[in-house]
């Protein structure tokens, strides 16, 4: 949202330069295509002015440049509402939860069986589940547990559903925010998410959570908490966390 605020700003300040120096010069205007790359230029300062990402100063800088091909090659406009509607039922509310799709690898999956308790049965949450290949992958392995999926974005939680459908799965995928979840329903809670929200998951964990039960996170460490165990083997490209509740 602050990066396409910038963009708007950054066109707003484009448009008082290109008043201004078209009163001055008016016999020398600037052409579309200098325009659009003194537009991506200022969104790029701006990004850097607010310490943005680096990567964000490439994609403001770059995003005026694409629009500009986009319109050029006459699309149809169907074609933009398709993919907005398709963003939005993949994506839904990563703008507010601050969580993007990132799918975990088979070598997170067989770390992850590796680690669960393996002398009784286990209740256990995938929150933000994605297209369901953990939970799928688990309840193959542990039929005598009970393996969820929590996903809130619609997409994505209705591929998982219809997988789960098709292959016959004992696993379940349920359609909802993890943050509305009572954790202390779970032995084992594995997060995928991001960093932007491993220290409220590690609050929640640590409030809800019953004593002996694990909280895993692929990839994303919790600042100023010490993981109980990293595992990353060859066949895994990120590590995986583990704490003990």
């Amino acid at each position: 949202m602050q990066a396409l605020l910038l963009q708007g700003l950054a066109a707003l300040m484009l448009g008082l330069f290109l008043m201004v120096y078209e009163r001055l010069f008016p016999v020398m205007p600037v052409s579309i295509g200098v325009a659009v790359i003194l537009q991506g230029a200022i969104a790029a300062f701006l990004a850097r002015w607010r310490n943005l990402a680096g990567w964000w100063w490439v994609i403001q800088f770059c995003f005026p440049l694409a629009l500009f091909f986009a319109l050029a090659l006459q699309l149809p406009p169907v074609m933009f509402l398709v993919a907005f509607l398709l963003f939005f039922v993949l994506y839904w509310h990563t703008f507010r939860t601050q969580v993007p799709y990132f799918p975990s690898s088979a070598g997170v999956w067989d770390a992850v069986a590796q680690l669960l308790p393996a002398d009784r049965a286990i209740r256990m949450a995938d929150i933000g589940s994605g297209l369901g290949g953990l939970v799928l992958n688990l309840a193959s392995k542990r039929e005598d547990s009970e393996i969820i999926g929590i996903e809130l974005a619609p997409l994505p939680w209705f591929i998982s559903w219809v997988r789960a459908q098709f292959s016959q799965s004992r696993g379940r995928f349920i359609r909802a925010d993890y943050a509305d979840m009572d954790f202390s329903r779970f032995d084992v809670v594995f997060a995928y998410l991001s960093p932007a929200v491993m220290s409220a998951v590690w609050e929640k964990a640590r409030v809800e959570m019953r004593p002996g039960s694990l909280l895993l996170s692929n990839e994303f460490a919790i600042e100023n908490q010490a993981a109980d165990l990293i595992i990353q083997t060859e066949r895994m490209r990120t590590p995986l966390y583990a704490w003990y509740i």
